[in-house]
């Protein structure tokens, strides 16, 4: 016999963690349905995590005002640490890309014209004679990604719902009013299914019988490489070339660094390409007095995109109880604690949260893909 739930939520990454646990503390029975052997393997466990007033649309940007205020407040009894630290970023650009940096700073908040000299004495690995132009913004914070997905795992434990990894769904269909799932692990009963599974969403959903939205994966490398200065450069700010062709984040006496790449790619265990990878570390040694001579290790994720770029959180026209939360892209760290907060409150059919104005509900529902 198939064990019956409230909800089955399908993932166990950010999203499907965070909504879990929203929805568990109300009292619901859920069962979050993770294909891999543990928790966050792809884009959660993946994401160099940094919290950017200054990025995405206007869904986005209202997403991140209204999670920022959970992260600087979050449950002592489930968080022992803040999930936020200071970091800034600093924009930079050479005289190619100084067009693009004077686009941010007429749209951005938050964001300071600075002197190439104060840029160099923020980051002294700066090269003078690429660097003409220059933005920071101070309030852009690291985020702990791992102490978020785990603490909302913890919350999910906490009341009494469960986790079953190696749990990839097969086949979903609705049986007079509720699902039954078919899944690696046995059968799965639910009044409802969150479809959070990231870049299987599509997947997901024509497994259960419902038309995709027509997500799209892309990938996202990051290579290491070791700092020649790792005690001051810890503290450095984020560095970003404002023309997006790549980023470095300080890390531990590390430099994470980025080509910014948004390939399109199939659903899969993403690894990096190498060509991709070295064409974006020459782009940063461009505008740095230090040479890559070496690379520690390197890794890759997907970054999963709707159409339009906006994600989605909603109930599907074609099928009854099946509820999509999906396409978060580059920014679903950031956005996920209003994010999970928003989709549980519409899952349940329940007054939505203060920040949750009607145009925002609007550009976030899937029946945008489904005319």
């Amino acid at each position: 016999m198939a064990e019956k739930y409230d909800v089955a939520i399908v993932g166990a990454g950010i999203a499907a963690a965070g909504i879990g646990a929203q929805l568990a503390q109300r009292g619901l029975k859920i069962v979050l349905l993770e294909s891999e052997d543990r928790p966050g393997v792809h884009s959660t466990g993946r994401s160099a995590a940094i919290f950017v007033q200054n990025y995405g649309n206007d869904a986005i940007r209202a997403l991140s005002r209204a999670s920022f205020r959970y992260f600087q407040n979050p449950p002592k009894d489930i968080f022992d640490y803040s999930v936020l630290g200071d970091r800034g970023i600093l924009f930079v650009a050479n005289e190619a890309h100084k067009p693009h940096l004077d686009e941010l700073l007429d749209a951005g908040e938050g964001l300071v014209p600075i002197s190439v000299e104060q840029a160099i004495e923020m980051v002294p690995l700066l090269d003078k004679g690429q660097l003409v132009a220059a933005a920071h913004e101070p309030n852009a914070k690291d985020l702990d990604v791992a102490a978020l997905h785990q603490g909302w795992l913890k919350q999910i434990k906490k009341h009494g719902a469960e986790v079953r990894t190696d749990s990839e769904v097969l086949s979903g269909s609705n049986q007079s009013g509720h699902w039954v799932l078919e899944t690696k692990s046995g059968s799965v009963e639910a009044d409802k299914i969150v479809n959070a599974a990231g870049a299987w969403g599509d997947v997901v959903a024509e497994r259960c019988g419902v038309r995709p939205v027509g997500l799209q994966p892309k990938r996202r490398s990051i290579g290491v490489l070791a700092s020649p200065m790792p005690e001051q450069s810890m503290h450095w700010p984020m560095l970003i070339d404002a023309g997006e062709t790549w980023y470095m984040k300080p890390d531990a006496g590390q430099f994470l660094v980025s080509p910014a790449d948004e390939d399109p790619v199939d659903p899969h265990d993403a690894f990096v390409d190498d060509m991709v990878l070295a064409e974006g570390l020459f782009r940063f040694e461009e505008m740095m007095n230090f040479e890559v001579t070496r690379l520690e290790h390197s890794w890759a994720g997907l970054r999963v995109f709707p159409p339009d770029g906006t994600p989605i959180s909603g109930y599907s026209a074609d099928q009854n109880g099946f509820f999509w939360l999906a396409g978060q892209g580059g920014y679903g760290i950031q956005t996920s604690a209003a994010l999970s907060e928003l989709a549980a409150c519409q899952l349940m059919e329940i007054d939505l949260p203060e920040f949750a104005e009607q145009w925002l509900v609007d550009s976030l529902s899937p029946a945008r893909f489904e005319h």
